[in-house]
């Protein structure tokens, strides 16, 4: 049983969705602090914008004093979703599958949702479901853990019932393994390898965009064999099927 650990990103890149298609369990860091300054990928992603990758960012309303949980986030009450749809449209109108990817994202950006991560979590499930890829998803909030760093997440791991950690390409740098080893789980590297497909509006490609991008210019079917594509390293799995269902 392989689970993955992730924050809930805004309209994340491929490799958020090709960790979902590789577990079996997508655990949803959501009650972790927000940063006190600036943005994160909770509430911003890169996407082509004249031909060059910028922040493209909604704003979030911060408590006027301390800090707060992602969870506790909500979004600013201003028309940020219909500039979202405008910008896509200036920035994608002659990418190959606009239009598709368009009927798509447009209801998902309009969700009138107004806490940050259920927004991000409605807008991962649609696509999760336009892409075919099974999602069972539990949230850490509903755990109320007090441990912190990688015992946080081996506790994680162990309230939902997984033996196998499912870690992102840059977890080597800070993430001490011997700890999940001491508690009996194992862990695997996602080494997830970008594909490379034509932009439209770039002449180089540009990755680790928002997956609207690969939306825009290889369609519902070509995006979802690019999340599924298979990752180079020996110690990635395989991709795995599992419930549609929340995980409770």
């Amino acid at each position: 049983m392989i689970v993955a650990i992730h924050q809930p990103n805004f309209f994340p890149w491929l490799g958020y969705f090709n960790k979902i298609a590789r577990c079996d369990v997508f655990l949803v860091l959501d009650d972790v602090q927000y940063q006190k300054t600036g943005s994160s990928w909770s509430n911003r992603v890169k996407m082509l914008v004249g031909g060059q990758a910028r922040w493209v960012t909604a704003p979030v309303r911060r408590p006027a004093h301390g800090t707060a949980r992602i969870d506790e986030l909500s979004w600013v009450i201003e028309p940020w979703r219909d500039r979202l749809v405008r910008t896509l449209a200036a920035n994608y109108a002659g990418a190959p599958f606009f239009h598709q990817a368009m009927d798509l994202v447009r209801p998902l950006i309009g969700e009138p949702e107004p806490s940050v991560a259920r927004y991000n979590l409605k807008v991962i499930r649609g696509l999760c479901d336009a892409l075919g890829l099974p999602l069972r998803r539990v949230s850490s909030s509903q755990f109320r853990l007090t441990s912190a760093s990688n015992e946080r997440l081996v506790e994680l791991c162990r309230h939902v019932g997984c033996d196998t950690y499912l870690a992102g390409g840059g977890a080597q740098d800070y993430q001490q393994d011997d700890v999940f080893q001491a508690a009996g789980i194992r862990v695997l590297y996602q080494s997830f390898q970008h594909p490379v497909y034509r932009q439209h509006g770039s002449d180089e490609f540009v990755a680790g965009l928002s997956i609207v991008d690969a939306l825009m210019n290889c369609g519902i079917e070509g995006t979802r064999a690019l999340v599924r594509s298979a990752p180079t390293g020996a110690d990635a799995p395989h991709p795995l099927k599992s419930s549609s269902d929340e995980f409770h």
